[in-house]
């Protein structure tokens, strides 16, 4: 088997971990695209369970995006893994 790189990104996440900052969906999905384009294998799009407008951005990148995975941050908590699982 050969060595492989796996390019996990969380800028979409982590960048929202800013006080007062949240990137409206259309934004996540533009800078998803371009993740994309640059060959990103997975794509942290956000936190699913914090509200129904992260998971629905979650849920909107998720189906924008087809040759990278798109992965929902989540708690081993029953509420934030049930959040994650619906995408």
């Amino acid at each position: 088997m050969k060595d492989r790189l796996f390019i996990f990104d969380t800028t979409m996440r982590d960048g929202e971990t800013e006080p007062g900052r949240v990137h409206e969906p259309r934004e996540k999905i533009r800078m998803a695209r371009q993740l994309e384009r640059m060959r990103v294998d997975v794509i942290e799009a956000g936190f699913p369970a914090a509200s129904t407008g992260d998971f629905e951005a979650v849920q909107a990148v998720a189906n924008a995006i087809k040759d990278s995975t798109v992965a929902g941050c989540a708690a081993p908590t029953t509420a934030t893994s049930g959040a994650a699982s619906r995408l």
